[in-house]
């Protein structure tokens, strides 16, 4: 049964391991929490990133036998619900490790936040709303 308690993994593919660790790790401030240290033969290149003891986490994925091209639409959102403004130099640490500042597919997030591409052109949403 899935319940809050449920540990929860988005996966998705990644042109560039390093370039999604700076981003989400360096920039962002989540935690490695498991990576692949060497090259198998028949398996992932994985890169796993998340808050340290989160109920959640990201599992990035490269092929490198058969590399996938992410293809992220407008509306693919990780959202962030910070509670309080926006800190422009969150917003600077992502654009320098590769993010791009965009505007929303919906207006709702640029009104409550800023939507920051990642190398791969998934969007996060900082939202200075609260969730509750």
């Amino acid at each position: 049964m899935i319940d809050a308690s449920t540990h929860v993994r988005v996966a998705r593919p990644s042109r560039d391991l390093a370039a999604a660790e700076r981003f989400y790790v360096e920039a962002l401030g989540l935690s490695v929490l498991w990576r692949t240290t060497e090259r198998v033969a028949g398996e992932h290149d994985l890169l796993m990133v998340g808050p340290e003891g989160g109920g959640w986490h990201f599992e990035l994925t490269r092929d490198p036998d058969r590399p996938l091209d992410p293809a992220p639409t407008v509306d693919d959102l990780f959202v962030a619900y910070l509670g309080a403004p926006v800190d422009e130099e969150l917003v600077a640490r992502l654009e320098a490790a590769g993010g791009r500042r965009v505007p929303a597919h919906n207006p709702y997030w640029d009104e409550h936040g800023v939507t920051v591409e990642d190398p791969d052109g998934y969007r996060l949403v900082l939202c200075t709303r609260t969730w509750s």
